[in-house]
């Protein structure tokens, strides 16, 4: 291969939407912009966002394609680059996976922070299984799935996008998509035609930014960086992931494209990753900062360790770099052979188009709608308000009442009209009696639909509030050229680029919830968000179910009926103002750590989540290399409960944290009935505890309850830890 065909070969330059447009008759033609791209490098590497559609691509039902011509589409951009190429070198077709294949008609699954609180490992690896599918049914090939930010500022607008707080949650759940997307495979071998490798992203430390602002500094010290910020990304080495994302923040200095000891010291020497590194969009040209010009820029960035660059300028002169000695052309070269070999594991030399059938849309609901009922998370039931009673009249209010659209999260694909179920439609098919009033928007401070939400409250048996947020992009949205919201439109209060200084609701939210707990009818709240947002202790009841997707609704009215038991247990700690953060469970252990003027508790803690039954746990026990603890369902009803195991060291070569999640599992139970949960102490605590630590291990329903929980006898790891 001649420079020029190398450097062309870790190169997405353009965006996807513009390789093609759609024709009169239905079809599509491609573009100049594409002949001049595959002109200019012999080929392409890669291609970003080839079927993305949104508000930013400005891609819709009209202009895009959907789920029976995306192949067809793929097919046309693959055969125009394999004719365009010396060597006969397919494209890589990179696309969003967030939750669900980012295209029209996808399957939309819950955000992130919903699957998180779902806390089942086992049905997120099917859902992400499906959503491979979907991809490669389209032509795709590679799909970009956040799964490595740990959320430690709920400011941050890509919240949504973690699985949580906890790095062992996060570590179980990057597991199970890569198991999911990927699928068994012998380490470097082939992947299936309905199988797609997976480029994790954000790689390292993205959440831990300052004031929780996108793509700020990161002020991590080694120890919280790698204790907190990489188990999920070491996981998702060890279980295969074909890829990582170089993520914008900086560590220790160097933004994380360009750092040399991140991408290749650990990474690369330390664990043995062999797979690709991809800059995140426009990642190394923002090096010129620091270099002073964006061929330099492109130099240090594969020196560092990137193979693959997004929308970059300074990759586009590699060839220029290598001449100039500013990086050599092994450098080079091992970028180039890294982005081959997954094109030859993809099979895309002997089968560079899909063969792959659609799957059954249906299957993609039912594990959307799963995902969304495990995720529904019931933080207070006083005096049992919950369940519904049979023939009650409800009075359900709330702007999220009656509207699919912002249920759905950041990074999603138009919905075709009828897509999904909102809480009052599902309410609404059981037969209840429902009145319905919207009461005031998401944003402003209108409060001219309140007293119509007042009077249906005054006369109903029960009032259900469904408040919240949205990521919901609009076509009015301005966008930077990385796809982030610049301004904020409409009722947006979440997503890329829409992070905030507090975590109210808008000011009408508030006015609406006052007034209508002043009538004296029963209240309870419902919230779908994105992100935790602040929520007086007033309601009788309150849920949060995230972003739930389209079938959210089904969901949640489920759970208020109980039809279904409330399954969701808190990825995160709840604050009860912004002014405590930064709020999490796992904080260094400390001997003052309150304030003057309000409670450094957090209103809920990580792990908590209440069911329509009650349960006993018994004190824990260390038998062996096992940790077992007896659970009893104490109540009348059926019901789940998530046993959590806490790690709490007691001494320590280092200053320890007050706890540290080590295990977790549900276990279903009729009433009266008990069972024993055991907890294998596995290879994943001999780097969690050097030689020499004294611990205990603690059996909880959540973080707060391990705290005052009868501990085990304490234990003390070996030189040799012989587990």
């Amino acid at each position: 291969m001649t420079l020029r065909e190398k450097a062309g070969q870790l190169n997405q330059r353009m965006y996807g939407w513009d390789a093609y447009r759609r024709t009169s008759d239905g079809g599509f033609a491609l573009t100049d912009a594409l002949h001049a791209e595959t002109e200019r490098f012999a080929g392409l590497g890669a291609l970003y966002g080839l079927l993305r559609a949104d508000a930013w691509s400005g891609v819709g039902h009209t202009t895009g394609s959907g789920a029976e011509a995306g192949a067809e589409l793929a097919h046309l951009v693959q055969r125009h680059v394999v004719e365009h190429s010396r060597l006969g070198i397919p494209a890589l077709f990179v696309e969003e996976v967030p939750h669900g294949h980012m295209a029209l008609d996808g399957t939309v699954l819950p955000v992130n922070l919903a699957v998180g609180a779902g806390w089942d490992p086992a049905l997120y690896e099917r859902a992400a299984a499906h959503a491979a599918v979907e991809l490669r049914a389209r032509g795709g090939h590679v799909a970009l799935v956040p799964a490595l930010d740990i959320a430690r500022d709920p400011r941050w607008g890509r919240t949504e996008e973690c699985f949580g707080e906890d790095p062992y949650l996060a570590a179980r759940l990057t597991e199970a998509l890569v198991r999911g997307m990927q699928g068994e495979r012998e380490p470097g071998g082939p992947f299936a035609p309905d199988k797609a490798p997976v480029v994790l992203k954000h790689f390292a430390g993205q959440g831990a930014t300052v004031g929780g602002r996108n793509s700020a500094e990161s002020e991590l010290g080694l120890r919280e960086l790698h204790e907190i910020h990489l188990p999920a990304a070491h996981a998702g080495v060890r279980a295969g992931a074909a890829a990582l994302m170089a993520a914008y923040n900086e560590v220790d200095g160097m933004p994380c494209c360009g750092n040399r000891a991140l991408l290749t010291g650990l990474l690369r020497h330390r664990w043995g990753f062999d797979g690709l590194v991809m800059a995140d969009g426009l990642a190394v040209d923002r090096l010129a900062r620091v270099t002073g010009d964006k061929v330099s820029a492109g130099a240090l960035a594969l020196d560092a360790g990137v193979d693959l660059s997004l929308w970059d300028e300074g990759f586009t002169h590699l060839e220029e770099a290598v001449e100039r000695g500013l990086v050599s052309e092994e450098a080079l070269d091992q970028a180039v052979a890294r982005v081959l070999r997954l094109k030859f594991r993809l099979g895309l030399f002997e089968q560079p188009y899909s063969a792959v059938p659609f799957p059954d849309p249906a299957v993609g609901r039912e594990l959307s709608t799963a995902l969304a009922r495990a995720a529904v998370t019931l933080l207070h039931n006083d005096h049992g308000v919950l369940p519904v009673s049979t023939g009650s009249r409800i009075a359900l209010l709330g702007p999220h009442a009656g509207t699919v659209a912002h249920q759905l999260g950041d990074y999603t694909a138009p919905q075709r009209p009828g897509t999904g179920t909102s809480v009052l439609d599902a309410l609404r098919r059981t037969g209840i009696d429902v009145r319905h009033a919207k009461g005031c928007a998401l944003t402003g401070d209108d409060l001219s639909g309140i007293p119509e939400a007042i009077a249906e409250a005054a006369a109903s048996d029960l009032a259900v509030l469904v408040l919240g947020g949205s990521s919901a992009r609009t076509p009015g949205t301005e966008f930077d050229a990385n796809g982030a919201a610049r301004t904020v439109v409409s009722e947006m209060t979440c997503g890329e680029g829409v992070d905030l200084a507090g975590l109210r609701l808008g000011d009408a939210q508030y006015a609406l919830l006052d007034a209508v707990v002043a009538t004296g009818t029963p209240t309870v709240v419902v919230l779908i968000q994105g992100r935790p947002h602040l929520v007086p202790d007033m309601a009788a009841a309150l849920l949060t179910a995230w972003y739930p997707g389209p079938w959210g609704g089904e969901a949640i009215a489920e759970v208020l009926l109980g039809l279904a038991e409330p399954l969701g247990r808190l990825p995160v700690s709840l604050p009860r103002s912004a002014a405590q953060l930064p709020v999490h469970y796992n904080h260094k252990e400390t001997e003052y750590g309150g304030y003057v003027d309000d409670s450094a508790e957090p209103l809920h803690s990580f792990g908590h989540g209440l069911s329509y039954t009650s349960f006993a746990y018994g004190p824990p026990r260390l038998s062996g290399h096992t940790v077992e603890a007896d659970i009893t369902n104490t109540g009348r009803r059926r019901g789940r409960s998530v046993a959590q195991l806490y790690l709490r060291r007691l001494r320590t070569p280092v200053w320890p944290r007050t706890l540290e999640l080590h295990g977790f599992r549900a276990v279903d139970l009729a009433p009266g009935e008990t069972r024993t949960v055991a907890f294998p102490l596995g290879a994943d605590l001999r780097t969690a505890v050097p030689p020499g630590t004294v611990v205990e291990f603690r059996v909880a329903e959540s973080a707060r309850a391990a705290l005052t929980a009868v501990p085990t006898q304490s234990f003390t790891a070996p030189e040799e830890t012989p587990l």
